[in-house]
Parts: C-alpha cells; structure tokens; sequence
C-alpha cells in the first residue's frame, strides 16, 4: 500500500468555510490520473487553523468521495498533544480510512524518548496503520533512524515514515535500514528514490497528478532516465510551490488555474506580488498557463 503517488490535498474555502464540492472534485481529478491515494488534513490541508469539527468532517468527505476510485485514504491525524492525536487517530479509523499520518509533536520539542513514547500511545489505541511524518522545518524536531526503527519493530501498525527531513544521508540510512520511506519534498523525490524511498506524498501532484505519478512509475522500474526528464521538466515548478510557506503557493496556482478560490485562514495570507511573480512564470513554462492568462 504504501507505494507509489499520494497526494497531500489541500482543503478548500469558499467564504471560510469548508468547500465540500470542491473537495469533491479535487479527489476525483486525483482518481482520474489513478494515483496511488490521497493525504487529506496534512500540513497542506491547513489542520493547524481547522477546527475538530472541521478536522473529522474532511476527513469523512475524503473516505465518502474516495470510495471505489482505487484511491487509499491516509488521513493526517497528528498533534504535538498525545491525548489529540489517539483521538483523531480513534476517530479516522472508524471513519474509514485506510491508514494514518501523523506528524512528529511540533513546538515542545520531545526527546527521542518522548517521541517513541508519543507513537507508542498512538499505535497501542488505535488499530489502523500508521505512517510516521519526520518533517524537522516545521516541528523542531528530527526523529532519528534508531527511533524509526524502534517503532517499526515494537508495533506493527507502524509502517512507513513520510520522509521531509531534507537530509539523503538520513534517508539512505534509513532504507538501507529497510524502512518503507515515502519522499515529503517533490523536488527531492527522485533523489530520494534512487537511495531507495518508494514514492513520494506530493504537493505538485494537486496540480500535475499525472506527472508525477509518471516520475514515480518511472523510479521504480528503474527507469532513472525517463524519470530524470520528468525530474527537470517538474523541477522549477516543485521549487515555486515552496518559494514561500506551503499551502500559500499551490493554493494560489490552483486559483490561477481556476481549481480553487485561493483561500486561507490566518496566519496563512495571500503571496507577495514578486513571488506570485515566479509562481506564474513555472506556470507557464510547466505549460498549464499561458503568458496571457499568466
């Protein structure tokens, strides 16, 4: 399962309220390139500024709208407050879907000992496969490979590790140690991949699904050269969505091709005039702008 393409969603607003069609629609674009699933209520859906209501009510709109597309569901459930992340994990289990995602407690900064703990609470309450999220630029914290690996062999409802450390050497370590990793940064996927990770939770593929699913096809055939095309022809693209803090740009590439409102919630606010700039230029040399609309 734990192979292949997944897209992190983003999560519509229409007048700062959750856009239920529009999410619709998102997921079934994602069915129609058959990628491999689809990631609602991560980083890039905006859970920070949701309410519980709100988290539990996208989740559920994913399991119903993912329902018989192919598409697993591996629903972000993850907190920096233990007790929050059983109860979201409790309740996405129950809600259907497939497995979990949860991020490394942010702000209070655990030790590795903390960390496993944490994990350990989240795995022992709640049946559902869990997919450990190490993204150290938005939590203050590394998970090392020893505490990796410590998890993956005490519980196995712990399956993979959603890999956004930015650091090679730590993947290949942890692939060589024979994790299952999947690539959180889409310009790094294909590096990540030839050391052994086995796809990617992608940001891009809100916007080129079909693309990247074919780098990643690609990579794991071994095709290294038509995977290292797609590589550079993607490139410029996957480094314009983060030129500033994700969701900001994808969303507003979505606006510009007509897929969303644009919407966030505060603290999130609209690009600056300069990078919304270059955001448009890879748009268009991605060819899904031309230079007029752009």
């Amino acid at each position: 399962m734990f192979h292949g393409t997944f897209t992190a969603l983003t999560t519509p607003f229409r007048n700062n309220v959750f856009d239920v069609s529009a999410y619709e629609k998102q997921i079934a674009f994602q069915a129609q390139h058959r990628l491999q699933g689809i990631v609602p209520v991560g980083t890039t859906g905006e859970s920070p500024t949701l309410s519980h209501a709100e988290h539990k009510q996208v989740i559920e709109t994913a399991v119903r709208a993912a329902r018989g597309t192919g598409l697993k569901v591996i629903a972000g459930t993850g907190s920096n407050s233990t007790d929050e992340a059983i109860e979201l994990t409790q309740f996405a289990r129950s809600a259907g879907a497939d497995a979990a995602l949860l991020v490394n407690p942010y702000y209070n900064k655990p030790t590795q000992e903390g960390l496993y703990r944490h994990f350990k609470a989240v795995a022992e309450a709640a049946e559902i496969p869990i997919v450990l999220y190490n993204i150290p630029g938005r939590t203050g914290i590394t998970m090392t490979v020893a505490t990796m690996l410590r998890l993956v062999r005490d519980f196995k409802n712990i399956v993979a590790v959603k890999d956004a450390a930015g650091n090679i050497d730590l993947t290949s370590e942890a692939a060589g140690a024979g994790l299952t990793l999947l690539s959180g940064d889409d310009s790094m996927t294909l590096p990540m991949m030839a050391v052994g990770a086995k796809g990617v939770i992608s940001v891009a593929s809100n916007i080129v699904p079909g693309q990247v699913r074919s780098l990643v096809d690609a990579a794991a055939a071994g095709d290294f050269a038509t995977a290292r095309g797609i590589h550079h022809k993607l490139f410029a693209l996957c480094k314009a969505l983060f030129i500033e803090t994700n969701p900001i740009p994808v969303k507003t590439a979505m606006a510009l091709l007509g897929r969303d409102t644009g919407e966030m919630r505060l603290p999130l606010c609209e690009m600056a005039e300069a990078n919304c700039a270059l955001l448009k230029k890879a748009l268009v040399q991605a060819g899904l702008l031309t230079g007029e609309t752009a």
